[in-house]
């Protein structure tokens, strides 16, 4: 389903440009739970940003369903990203402005024509309810960011990152801001989501939370260290 090949990356830091990505290759097939480990700097959420379309790799390309990512258009790439995949970070990035309810709905609206608002507005409405329900937060729809506790306010991330049915879930350190028990609520709530057929990459530091997944890469220096399997993992495609 998913496919990266090759991947460089840099970034500037004054005079000096430092390597982040060294030619990493992965692949994902659709309904795997795969972890990216590694310590901090290893180039892991650098990775994600560029499975999702979030920067552009300095070389190498990322294939969807066969498709080259970068090779699209801007237009193309803002689509996939909106539509295909979902995004879950450490540190939710909600807006704090908007209700619980609000924050949910803002993926299913982007990109609607202003002649569309209103029917669109009442089925993502809709949507966002029953996705509330299924992270078990229809109780707090209302609510705003701040009146949440760091779980919930991982959950509606995950609730908002899952309306628009994405293909693949990216979550860059999703329990890495929560204590151990809600953290492991919250792993819990992405395997029930992967057992039930959605595909999820997820970066981590914590060795603990990868044992859920199918497969583990370890990222050490910008370079592919060593791949493992566990039982019950999807072949490749």
């Amino acid at each position: 389903m998913l496919r990266a090949h090759n991947l460089y990356k840099s970034y500037a830091m004054g005079r000096a440009s430092v390597d982040v990505l060294s030619g990493v290759s992965l692949s994902a097939k659709a309904g795997e739970f795969l972890v990216i480990l590694g310590s901090s700097g290893s180039g892991k959420s650098t990775l994600l940003h560029l499975l999702g379309a979030l920067d552009i790799p300095d070389r190498g390309d990322v294939e969807f369903h066969g498709k080259s990512v970068f090779q699209r258009t801007k237009k193309s790439r803002e689509d996939y990203r909106n539509r295909e995949v979902g995004f879950v970070f450490q540190f939710y990035h909600l807006l704090p402005e908007l209700t619980v309810l609000e924050n949910v709905i803002i993926p299913r609206l982007i990109g609607t024509p202003t002649f569309k608002w209103l029917s669109h507005r009442r089925e993502a409405k809709k949507a966002a309810h029953a996705m509330l329900d299924r992270v078990g937060l229809s109780h707090r729809v209302k609510h705003r960011p701040n009146e949440l506790s760091g779980g919930e306010r991982q959950r509606v991330a995950i609730a908002r990152a899952l309306i628009n049915e994405p293909t693949l879930l990216l979550a860059d350190e999703p329990t890495g801001n929560l204590d151990e028990k809600i953290g492991a609520e919250i792993l819990e709530l992405l395997t029930e989501f992967n057992t039930a057929g959605q595909t999820i990459i997820m970066v981590t530091h914590d060795v603990r939370v990868a044992v859920r997944a199918h497969r583990q890469v370890r990222l050490t220096g910008g370079k592919i260290e060593k791949v493992a399997a566990t039982k019950g993992s999807p072949a490749l495609a």
